[in-house]
């Protein structure tokens, strides 16, 4: 693969607004607007790869991170030398400064378009690539969707996509404990006990909180409680730990298997979901796939806002020995999902995907929508 030289790479910060009536309320507000980054890597030979970088909320920091710094790391670099790659922006940029968000957020999108370049130019899709094959991987409906409402408006929006075969969804707690398990208990009414129902606190749950919902998320038979807290609030974890049988979920704001580390150490999250465009790219995402299979712990990746990642994510997925389900976006009129790239993923009537068949991550990206949504700056949650 000869002529694999990088001689460019270049962030795209991109966003559009969220209309008022797609709009979702969760734990950590209510959505006004959608944020991604979009890496673009070119060779020498006109072979080019695409990532995602996750936003982190400041999607024009972390583009410009990449279009500075981490370019003037990376060009001249091999693209084959993915490993290389890493570990050069590791030593250069995070190890003598600490687990860095933003150079995790930014070397995720490089990472992810290298090996979308390495697949292109050996023509084989990117679960081939990691040593995997192509089989049905169990979804959950999930995305920015589901959010907090009356119970049995919420029951009715979770019932197409139930009917569409998915046999797992997530619903958004957080909003208060009384409330929360109102609206888990009709989800659980409405749908019986054949549906697995999974639940995202978004960081705004209490260890009080917890010592009041997870008993009764329990009774629900609630399959995982995820992010109740920030993700460095170790002792909070292990204090929740103890308050029922619940597994504990985490992992999409944990940066490198080195955070990770710590996380199945203390054992209180047994569920984890590193996300391809934060942690530091699917090569990173790959070494903490290993680390969780010698403790028996299953991955379930947190999927970002493009089709990127999540065509990336059903991947990797495929690739590894401990891969548990892929979170299906569900969300209303994503057009990151919809019209930046092509179909990133189908399920089937049983509520499974598969890996796109073609090079590299294997989807076409309109290059015009970037120039048609520019960044919209500030928050995207209020």
């Amino acid at each position: 693969m000869a002529g694999l030289r990088i001689i460019d790479v270049r962030a795209y910060p991109t966003s559009f607004p969220v209309d008022p009536k797609d709009s979702v309320t969760l734990g950590i507000g209510r959505t006004v607007k959608r944020d991604a980054v979009i890496v673009k890597v070119s060779t020498e030979d006109g072979v080019t790869g695409w990532g995602e970088a996750h936003h982190g909320r400041c999607p024009g920091a972390v583009a410009h991170l990449v279009n500075t710094t981490m370019k003037q790391l990376v060009v001249g670099q091999d693209a084959n030398d993915i490993t290389g790659v890493w570990k050069r922006v590791y030593d250069k940029q995070l190890a003598s400064h600490g687990m860095g968000a933003g150079a995790c957020l930014a070397l995720s999108g490089i990472d992810m378009a290298l090996w979308d370049i390495r697949g292109k130019a050996l023509k084989l899709p990117l679960y081939k690539l990691l040593g995997g094959r192509s089989k049905p991987i169990p979804a959950y409906a999930g995305g920015v969707s589901l959010g907090y409402q009356d119970p049995g408006a919420l029951a009715e929006e979770a019932r197409p996509h139930v009917q569409a075969g998915y046999k797992a969804i997530k619903l958004r707690i957080g909003d208060s404990v009384a409330r929360d398990i109102e609206r888990v208990a009709m989800v659980r009414k409405t749908f019986g006990d054949d549906l697995v129902i999974l639940t995202d606190a978004n960081t705004s749950y209490t260890v009080a909180d917890t010592r009041s919902a997870m008993p009764a998320l329990d009774e629900l038979d609630v399959g995982w409680l995820e992010e109740p807290f920030p993700a460095h609030d170790y002792l909070s974890y292990r204090e929740a730990a103890r308050h029922g049988r619940l597994p504990l979920a985490a992992g999409e704001n944990h940066y490198t298997r080195f955070e990770f580390n710590r996380v199945i150490e203390d054992g209180a999250i047994t569920i984890l979901q590193p996300d391809l465009s934060k942690t530091g790219g699917i090569t990173e995402a790959l070494r903490i796939a290993a680390l969780a299979s010698s403790w028996k712990l299953p991955i379930h990746p947190h999927t970002s806002m493009t089709g990127l990642n999540m065509a990336a994510t059903i991947h990797f997925l495929a690739a590894i020995e401990n891969g548990g389900y892929f979170e299906a976006d569900i969300s209303k009129n994503n057009l990151f999902r919809d019209r930046l790239v092509s179909t990133p993923y189908t399920t089937d009537r049983n509520g499974n995907v598969l890996p796109p068949e073609g090079h590299g991550i294997g989807l076409e990206l309109d290059e015009g929508f970037l120039q048609a949504h520019p960044v919209i700056e500030g928050p995207g949650y209020v």
